[in-house]
């Protein structure tokens, strides 16, 4: 039973973490989804909108926890 209560905290864990990366990554869907729905940007340009944005938050939230880690 431990193992399960370990593992279930390990899954919550990986969604609850980071929250930044969270609400940056529901900011930059909206924003793109806007931009496509408004007709700013075209389909192909949204979808590497996304792909740099989505890379350019996982690099900044990487980059913060190995911070975060090194100090201690």
């Amino acid at each position: 039973m431990t193992i399960l209560k370990i593992a279930f905290k390990e899954l919550i864990g990986m969604f609850i973490d980071d929250g930044a990366l969270a609400l940056l990554s529901l900011l930059l869907v909206l924003g793109v989804g806007l931009a496509v729905e408004e007709g700013l940007f075209g389909p192909t340009v949204g979808a590497v909108a996304l792909c740099v944005g989505c890379l350019g938050i996982l690099g900044e939230s990487v980059t913060r926890a190995a911070r975060r880690k090194f100090r201690r």
